[in-house]
């Protein structure tokens, strides 16, 4: 037991997942249109809507079109999504939108969190963790920088990816990152066995 906040899981491994989950008062994150979010506005509201009615999803981790938000085009990937994150407050799961970072430029990515703050979802997140059409920094330090400073407050903030060493990992935490998202193998080389997550709250199975 690592003391992580989240398992994050794809919606096949749920049935599976969630009961050896069950007392643990760990929670289940399910991805959402993962990993391109090429899929409709109607079809991320059905998807999220399947997942959040079973009722032992507590956050739901969704990619936003960021093709859209490429082509300057914020308000209608705004809209792309608002109906998935109407779902999650109506069951009380934890909204995360992924921006994928690494695609975007500056502009880019201050257009998306401004989509995602929007539709009033709970967190902004970096990457999908797939990305690989060019250059890829994940949630580094400089882009969790830009993002905080970006959203200010308005939403809280997820990085992933790329974070892979303990000095990484608390240096997200003294920015003020609210939530990091570690890959399965990058958990034990984090997260002290001693300590668990005391140092600040972490998601794991990404």
């Amino acid at each position: 037991d690592r003391g992580v906040a989240t398992i994050c899981v794809n919606p096949a491994g749920l049935d599976a997942i969630a009961p050896m989950l069950e007392g643990t008062g760990i929670g289940i994150s399910v991805v959402c249109d993962f990993p391109f979010g090429q899929g409709t506005a109607a079809d991320k509201e059905m998807l999220a809507r399947n997942y959040c009615m079973r009722g032992d999803v507590t956050d739901l981790d969704l990619v936003i079109n960021y093709g859209l938000i490429k082509e300057g085009k914020w308000k209608e990937a705004a809209a792309d999504i608002q109906g998935a994150i109407d779902v999650c407050r109506e069951h009380g799961v934890v909204s995360k939108v992924i921006i994928e970072t690494d695609a975007l430029t500056d502009e880019q990515i201050a257009d998306a969190c401004e989509a995602v703050i929007s539709t009033g979802a709970d967190y902004v997140k970096t990457s999908t963790g797939f990305y690989a059409g060019g250059p890829t920094e994940g949630g580094s330090v400089e882009v969790m920088k830009k993002i905080i400073s970006i959203v200010d407050g308005r939403a809280k903030v997820t990085a992933s990816a790329h974070i892979r060493t303990r000095e990484h990992f608390l240096a997200l935490i003294d920015l003020g990152v609210d939530r990091i998202g570690l890959s399965f193998s990058s958990t034990p080389l984090v997260l002290d066995p001693n300590a668990g997550a005391a140092d600040g709250e972490a998601s794991s199975g990404y």
